[in-house]
């Protein structure tokens, strides 16, 4: 079992270009990307989407890239002969044409506007890939490392609630056959009372102990909540992504509790009912935590 908070970090270097990534993933209905790259990098966007995808199924995730030059500074500076030359022969031509000494030097001449230019080297993007790659299968390792050790801690504690759940429902198990039969203590000690002769007739007592015992009946929905915590217990021990199909379940757990404190009007019932409830809702809290 995994979380879906995690984070990794991991930075490569070869042939003159360090690759940064930093990995942080949070809670997420789904699979969620957050990755802005700059212009310069998009062709790293599709090998990056894919590779997240091999290791994380579920949860909003934020990858952050660097690439930088470690050879120079990564610029480049473009001289524009044609330019060069025209200012030259402006120069010569003003000299001719003035008679003043013409001085115009290289150094001079790299200063004029429009002569040099500076941009940015041509990125290698096949080994730009390859290094992301790489350090992107670092980062994510350890994200993943650390979802799975969340996810001990959360497999411990729904167990725990798990079995508190499992308590609350033999106790109710226990408790629900006892109702009829107090029920029917009271109605026939009721009826005693009003009637003037002390006779009860039985097969109408009968009667209407058999409509309550129908009414307040909760075999059926303790049985199927005996099977909903079975599942939960498998589930606790799968792999991959399991949160969506915890959350359905625990959904019909919460379903199957409050049809029990629906139907059950004795006293000790109602508040297992109620225990048993806010078990419930922890176990999805928690679960709103695993992958």
């Amino acid at each position: 079992m995994r979380s879906m908070t995690g984070c990794g970090i991991s930075r490569v270097q070869e042939d003159g270009w360090e690759v940064g990534i930093e990995v942080k993933t949070v809670n997420h209905r789904f699979l969620d990307f957050g990755l802005r790259l700059p212009r310069n990098l998009a062709f790293l966007e599709q090998p990056v989407r894919e590779l997240v995808s091999s290791s994380v199924h579920r949860g909003h995730v934020d990858v952050f890239i660097t690439v930088k030059s470690l050879s120079d500074s990564g610029m480049e500076v473009s001289v524009n002969a044609d330019i060069a030359r025209s200012y030259l022969e402006a120069a010569r031509k003003i000299a001719r044409e003035t008679g003043v000494q013409e001085d115009l030097s290289v150094s001079r001449l790299l200063a004029l506007e429009g002569v040099t230019s500076l941009s940015e080297k041509e990125m290698d993007q096949e080994k730009v890939t390859a290094l992301c790659r790489e350090a992107l299968e670092v980062a994510l390792a350890q994200t993943v490392s650390m979802r799975e050790e969340e996810g001990l801690h959360l497999q411990q504690d729904l167990s725990e609630h798990l079995d508190r759940a499992a308590e609350l429902r033999k106790c109710i198990l226990s408790r629900a056959p006892l109702v009829v039969n107090e029920y029917r203590e009271k109605l026939e000690n009721r009826l005693k009372t009003l009637l003037q002769d002390n006779t009860v007739e039985p097969q109408r007592l009968a009667q209407e102990v058999a409509i309550m015992a129908d009414r307040c009946a909760i075999d059926e929905e303790l049985a199927r909540l005996e099977s909903h915590i079975k599942q939960m217990r498998q589930y606790l021990q799968g792999k991959g992504e399991i949160g969506k199909k915890m959350d359905f379940l625990v959904q019909e757990m919460n379903r199957e509790t409050n049809t029990i404190g629906s139907k059950a009007s004795d006293v000790a019932i109602t508040q297992w009912v109620v225990e048993l409830k806010s078990e419930i809702e922890k176990l999805r809290e928690q679960i709103q935590n695993v992958e």
